[in-house]
């Protein structure tokens, strides 16, 4: 099973790329995200690769990052997406971005991905949720002890006050007009700023701020 590949890019389409290692060229299919973060053809690039071993085919999948690989696979714990949907989900939204929409339900924002209705997003964003906060791929600030993993890409972020204050600002923040998943990050991002001792109002105030920025 290939788990990693380093090589030369020799050459690339809207969904894959030629990765020649020592003379052998083996397509990888991948994210546009991944795909527009490659260098030229010609250079050296190393990249997680996923495998996926069937009757008809052996197809291989490349990500720049553990967090890029983690989601790919979580997402296709969900009936309806398959390898195809999952690339595309990621093409438009990395690892944070969606932590935030499965934290706050936004099923709105994965219906813009080519090929998810409403019946398939929704389904992603309930059946994700306790998922994503049992494996720390960074939705915990709404829980008490919030450390995220190599797989969220992100750093340790301290702890809110409660789980409770931070969903309080948060509703507050979509009373007033903002989206949920935006409401979300900017009530993270205030978390990570106050610190454990944040009270509800301080998360508002700071919350505004970041959404002003």
């Amino acid at each position: 099973m290939i788990a990693k590949l380093t090589g030369k890019v020799d050459g690339s389409c809207e969904d894959w790329v030629i990765i020649d290692v020592n003379g052998v060229g083996y397509l990888v299919y991948a994210s546009a995200r991944t795909l527009r973060n490659l260098p030229q053809d010609g250079s050296i690039v190393s990249i997680h690769i996923e495998t996926h071993v069937r009757e008809d085919h052996i197809h291989l999948y490349g990500f720049q990052s553990v967090s890029e690989k983690a989601w790919f696979s979580l997402l296709q714990t969900v009936q309806g997406v398959g390898a195809k949907v999952a690339l595309g989900i990621l093409s438009i939204y990395n690892g944070e971005e969606l932590t935030q929409i499965v934290a706050s339900q936004d099923k709105t924002a994965l219906t813009r991905v080519s090929g998810i209705g409403p019946k398939v997003a929704g389904r992603i964003t309930a059946e994700l949720k306790d998922k994503v906060a049992k494996m720390d791929l960074g939705a915990a600030a709404f829980t008490e002890t919030v450390t995220s993993t190599a797989a969220a890409g992100s750093g340790d972020i301290p702890k809110v006050s409660s789980a409770t204050a931070a969903g309080d600002a948060v509703s507050a923040l979509v009373n007033l007009g903002y989206g949920r998943a935006d409401a979300f990050g900017a009530v993270a991002a205030a978390g990570r700023r106050l610190g454990g001792d944040a009270t509800v109002e301080q998360l508002i105030t700071e919350g505004l701020k970041e959404l002003a920025a």
